[in-house]
C-alpha cells in the first residue's frame, strides 16, 4: 500500500480566493451601492499606485525566491525546502501580504467601500482557511526549525 504524502491541504489556489472576495464586493456594490466621494480624490489614486508598487517588493521575491530554490507554489503539494531568508525574514507569507496589498491597491483606484468592508473577512479568510492549515503542516514537516523561525517572524509583518 502507498503511503500518501504529506501536505497543507489547501485546495482552493489562495489568489482565487482575493478575486471572489473582491468580485463578492463589486457584486455588493451593484446592489447596494455605497457613496465613494472619498475615492474621487487624486491623492487615493495615487496611494492605490503605490500599493500596487509596493506589493510588487512581496511578490517579486517571495516567487524568486520559491523559484531558486524549486519549492512548489501549489498549495496542496508538499514543500521540498522552509523559506526564511530575504523577504521571509520580514514576513512568514510575503506572497498573502503582497496580493492584500494588490487588493488595497486596486480598491484604491477602482474607489469600492465594499472591498474596504471586506478586506478585514478576506484578512480572517487567508488566515483561518490558508496559513493555519500550511503552518501546523510545516510544523508537522520541518519541526523544530519552523518553530523557531515562527517565534522570530511575524505571520502577517
Amino acid at each position: 500500500m502507498e503511503q500518501k504524502q504529506d501536505s497543507p491541504g489547501v485546495y482552493l489556489p489562495p489568489p482565487l480566493l482575493y478575486v471572489l472576495v473582491f468580485l463578492l464586493a463589486i457584486f455588493l456594490q451593484n446592489k447596494f451601492p455605497i457613496k465613494d466621494v472619498l475615492f474621487h480624490l487624486p491623492g487615493i489614486k495615487i496611494l492605490g499606485i503605490l500599493f500596487l508598487i509596493s506589493s510588487l517588493y512581496f511578490l517579486v521575491t517571495s516567487l524568486s525566491k520559491f523559484f531558486k530554490t524549486k519549492n512548489t507554489l501549489i498549495p496542496f503539494k508538499p514543500a521540498s525546502s522552509l523559506q526564511t531568508n530575504g523577504v521571509y525574514n520580514v514576513s512568514r507569507n510575503p506572497m498573502y501580504l503582497g496580493l492584500a496589498i494588490v487588493y488595497l491597491g486596486i480598491t484604491c483606484i477602482i474607489g469600492n467601500w465594499w472591498n474596504v468592508i471586506l478586506f478585514p473577512v478576506l484578512i480572517l479568510l487567508v488566515q483561518e482557511t490558508i496559513i493555519k492549515k500550511e503552518e501546523k503542516y510545516l510544523e508537522r514537516a520541518f519541526k523544530n526549525e519552523f518553530l523557531e523561525y515562527k517565534k522570530r517572524v511575524r505571520r502577517w509583518i
